[in-house]
């Protein structure tokens, strides 16, 4: 034993410390240099504008994806060139020196682009009426950027090692090239194993429990309401904790009769809102027959105006697009919503795609049956509207065939995303001489479009039966992102910009989708009024052409719009969290 461990001892083992000295070496020339060019130049036009101002962290993250992206599609290119066996152009005396001559460009591209990058984010923040950056922090952005880019590269290489290793394993039973493909698809069968198995589901599943831990937390301040006509109050078919967070939120938050009757100095009513949450009943037919037995419960068959209104994937409703319509028809106004989830929209959309749609659908087909039934000249005016998700849901509610012998009177959607039924047809359809984020639709007799500037006047023929209005900012990613982006410019980009979209944003192959891609994700953070974040006073105009209100003045619409965007904004601050459309 003596022996073997003394022969074991004197085994020349490698100095560590000196290897990993050398490794950043090795790694750098390892580099693709065909990859490292185009990653420049992805890395450079990442830092251009987009629809969204981005801080230093975000930057620098994009960044380095966009410089992973770009040498990534040089280094797929340079392989491509060798399988078809072209002679190489970097093994020669002249092949080195383009390649050093190449690096010092990389270099003095990136510090270039660098320094422009303030005046960019200015471009973008000012028409937001933010203030001015003085520095775009190259430092943070750089090191950031590098460190997100070897990182990638590193994955992809352990991609490619593990491709290999499978490869030379099947060569002994199988031809080379037979090998080869299926070594590639079992390391990417590998790869999706574990990022979906491990990453991807445990992740979703430790979001979950978080927000189902929040959607049932009872808020500070929020007390059961002592009003009868109120959901969750003692006399409700609902339990207040059953609501979630959302729910108690939508159904707490005013304008009170009091506060209506103080504004408007005219007699109010105390306005209805009805909330069915998630914990309600255990399934979806359940809770929409909860909703309307609330509904005959309370009275909301008995106003003038009835809205169904969908969520977000949260359950949130805004009260940015509540209010203004309380206020507008005097409280006089029921709105009804049932949660189909606690997830934010976009992890919604991904864990549970179709169940947004089918609660909308429940819900509408509960009310309208309901509503259908009875006398015309007896029952509110039926209206849908939903933001975000909601208004994509929402859109999916209602079949025209199964409501065109009587029709409900329109619909508000805001923020609708890319992939909205209605809204893609309108835009594809929209007369040539109207912009893609401001489209006009036929004769807008149907659809009409506006934004931060009332635009819903400018229309070649009067409203009809149906009133359908989609408020929307040039400046929403998850409204105007396209994944035709990524090999064309965007329609949107075409022809004159919207008000809040920075003239110095252009369009660059693959790096303008992972821009766009990334804006979708910080889209609620921009201030209201631009992004996804919708303001009161837009929606005081879209729900005047919606519902026609009766006995405002320009005038007192000017002093509603002040007072439900400070009422708002208040909300928000002792919210303590700013208005997260798609959380």
């Amino acid at each position: 034993m003596n022996a073997l461990a003394e022969t074991i001892r004197r085994i020349p083992l490698p100095d560590l410390s000196s290897f990993l000295q050398r490794l950043p070496g090795r790694f750098l020339l390892s580099l693709c240099g065909t990859g490292v060019w185009l990653g420049t130049l992805f890395f450079a036009a990442s830092l251009t504008p987009s629809l969204v101002p981005r801080s230093g962290l975000i930057q620098g993250v994009l960044s380095g994806l966009a410089f992973a992206l770009g040498y990534g599609v040089g280094a797929g290119f340079r392989g491509l060139w060798r399988f078809l066996h072209l002679p190489p152009w970097d093994e020669s005396l002249v092949g080195r020196g383009l390649k050093i001559g190449a690096a010092a460009t990389c270099i003095v591209i990136a510090g270039l682009f660098l320094w422009r990058a303030s005046e960019w984010q200015n471009s973008v923040r000012l028409p937001m009426g933010m203030d001015p950056v003085d520095s775009a922090r190259p430092v943070l952005v750089g090191a950031l950027s590098l460190v997100i880019a070897t990182l990638a590269i590193l994955l992809a290489r352990l991609f490619k090692a593990m491709a290999r290793g499978i490869t030379h394993l099947l060569d002994r039973v199988a031809p080379r090239r037979v090998s080869a493909i299926a070594g590639t698809i079992l390391a990417v069968a590998l790869f999706w194993s574990i990022g979906n198995g491990l990453l991807l589901r445990g992740g979703i599943r430790a979001l979950d429990a978080s927000y189902r831990e929040l959607d049932s937390s009872m808020d500070n301040g929020m007390r059961q309401p002592a009003d009868p006509l109120k959901t969750g109050s003692a006399a409700s078919l609902l339990k207040w904790a059953d609501l979630g967070r959302m729910g108690r939120s939508a159904v707490g938050f005013g304008p009170t009769r009091a506060e209506i009757e103080r504004f408007t100095g005219q007699p109010a009513m105390e306005p209805l809102r009805i909330y069915v949450g998630l914990k309600s009943a255990d399934s979806i037919e359940e809770r929409a027959a909860l909703a309307l037995a609330e509904m005959q419960r309370v009275g909301a068959f008995d106003r003038s105006v009835l809205v169904i209104a969908t969520p977000t994937g949260t359950g949130w409703l805004d009260p940015a697009s509540q209010m203004p319509l309380e206020y507008l028809h005097r409280g006089d106004v029921a709105t009804v919503a049932v949660q189909y989830s606690y997830l934010p929209s976009w992890l919604a959309l991904m864990v549970e795609p179709g169940y947004g749609a089918d609660t909308a659908r429940a819900l509408f087909r509960k009310v309208y049956d309901h509503w259908h039934k009875l006398p015309r000249d007896r029952r509110p005016r039926l209206y849908l509207h939903g933001l975000s998700l909601g208004a994509l849901n929402s859109d999916l509610s209602a079949d025209l065939f199964d409501v065109i012998g009587d029709p409900h009177q329109g619909a508000l959607w805001s923020g609708p995303p890319f992939q909205s039924r209605t809204w893609l047809q309108a835009t594809h359809e929209r007369s040539p001489r109207s912009p893609a984020w401001l489209p006009r639709f036929r004769d807008g007799s149907v659809i009409r479009f506006t934004g931060q500037r009332d635009a819903l006047a400018e229309a070649d023929a009067p409203w009809g039966p149906m009133r359908i209005v989609y408020l929307q900012y040039a400046s929403d990613p998850i409204t105007f992102f396209e994944t035709q982006s990524a090999f064309r410019p965007p329609a949107w980009m075409k022809g004159p910009r919207g008000p809040d979209v920075s003239p110095e944003l252009r369009w660059y192959p693959l790096v303008t989708f992972l821009q766009h891609g990334l804006d979708m994700v910080i889209a609620t953070t921009t201030p209201m009024g631009h992004g996804h974040v919708y303001a009161p006073e837009h929606y005081v105009d879209a729900w005047t052409a919606v519902t026609q209100p009766p006995g405002w003045t320009p005038a007192a619409i000017a002093r509603l719009k002040d007072h439900v965007a400070r009422r708002v904004e208040i909300h928000a601050i002792e919210e303590s969290e700013p208005p997260m459309t798609t959380n």
